[in-house]
């Protein structure tokens, strides 16, 4: 008789885009902490609940590098998130030194900068999408084309000082980079990108901007432990991290608000004090991909009755976690006007996401533009009836057809 303590094989089977494998609740409750086998075929601890979630993700004891990377457990076949990453002996000073180099990036003032220029890019695709919206017979236009892919890419890019005609390459790599296929393009994206790296960087050097590039081309020449491959690393999360996640969140509380009508009437009559809140629901109940956060242990560590041993891996689900009805009354219910807003959505502690205020800029314009321009938005098909990308480590709609 199979139990819940029995390995399963990730990813789980979820009926839609916006709800998760019935398999996470159990899980959850019987078995927090469970052995699973990875897409890639390895043996793995998954952990679905928002105490030990959140209390791992602070836990020094745990983290990218491995002990002994030559025998860790693979995650996917992606380039990212795959296996483990840096220096086993030295990944807390270099997280340090990655958060100390990063942070002027995400900064007040940089931020402020950049919401004028989300507004500005948020206006001109969705004056594109009212075009098209009346040039079509069926007035039926893709929000995921139109808007939702494109955004990110542009602000990011500004963002890192990547050149505005390289966009389109620059995501296409990151699409390749996180497909989670076996035949080995994801790491050909990889190198593919770091050579592109290479160029900007020199680029960069010769002229400075006030972009995260430049910071890091300034930040290697004063600093003999940051080295090229160290900076391609960086580059490549940024990018990913950067677009992804909120590509994927613009689609999934797009269908979260027009299969919950109440919720997005409420938004339409007061953008200005709801769409705040409403960003962080999204973030919590939007679960773009299937798997979760690794860690590898770098010492035995006993978490909820289990023992974890040093070097296993450890997926840290995110999604479950914010799902948690230990944490959150009607857990799975789509509500903005919830009390608790302490999700996961942005990591927690040392580990929180740097990009949340650029995320949160972002997902706020947008929200609160769609409001107000287009009060009688609504989706042209069903809910099952959406494309969704799969073989991909984020997951996410690969169309968002609307009309008004």
């Amino acid at each position: 008789m199979t139990t819940a303590t029995d390995r399963r094989r990730l990813p789980f089977d979820r009926p839609n885009v916006l709800d998760l494998a019935p398999l996470y609740d159990v899980l959850r409750r019987e078995a927090p902490v469970a052995p699973v086998t990875t897409p890639a075929g390895d043996p793995a601890w998954l952990v679905t609940r928002f105490e030990e979630v959140r209390e791992l993700l602070g836990d020094k004891r745990f983290g990218r590098s491995h002990p002994e990377p030559e025998n860790a457990a693979r995650i996917t076949h992606a380039a990212i998130q795959d296996g483990p990453t840096g220096d086993h002996e030295t990944e807390e000073a270099d997280h340090t030194r990655m958060r100390r180099l990063l942070t002027p990036a995400f900064s007040a003032r940089r931020m402020l900068a950049l919401s004028g220029h989300v507004q500005e890019l948020v206006d001109g695709y969705l004056d594109a999408l009212v075009a098209a919206h009346h040039r079509a017979a069926d007035g039926v236009v893709d929000l995921h084309a139109g808007l939702a892919f494109p955004l990110p890419v542009a602000v990011i890019c500004r963002l890192l000082g990547v050149p505005e005609d390289d966009g389109a390459h620059f995501r296409s790599l990151s699409d390749r980079m996180a497909t989670a296929s076996a035949d080995g393009d994801a790491h050909r994206a990889r190198t593919e990108f770091g050579h592109y790296m290479a160029g900007l960087a020199e680029a960069k050097r010769a002229r400075p901007g006030e972009d995260v590039i430049s910071d890091l081309v300034r930040a290697q020449a004063e600093d003999d432990g940051f080295d090229y491959a160290e900076m391609v690393r960086l580059a490549v999360g940024l990018l990913f991290a950067g677009h992804e996640t909120t590509v994927n969140r613009i689609g999934l509380g797009t269908l979260f608000l027009m299969t919950r009508r109440a919720h997005w009437e409420a938004l339409v009559a007061d953008p200005d004090t709801l769409v705040g809140p409403t960003v962080e629901e999204i973030m919590r109940l939007g679960a773009p991909g299937d798997l979760g956060l690794l860690r590898y242990a770098h010492t035995d560590v006993d978490v909820a009755g289990v023992t974890i041993r040093r070097g296993d891996a450890v997926i840290l689900s995110i999604n479950a976690a914010n799902r948690d009805p230990a944490a959150f009354s009607d857990a799975e219910t789509f509500d903005p006007g919830r009390p608790e807003h302490a999700h996961l959505g942005f990591g927690h502690g040392a580990h929180f996401c740097i990009g949340a205020s650029l995320a949160r800029v972002e997902l706020r314009t947008v929200f609160a533009t769609l409001a107000r321009r287009l009060p009688d938005l609504r989706l042209a098909r069903d809910l099952d009836e959406i494309g969704v990308r799969v073989g991909h480590i984020t997951g996410g709609v690969t169309e968002l057809p609307v009309t008004w």
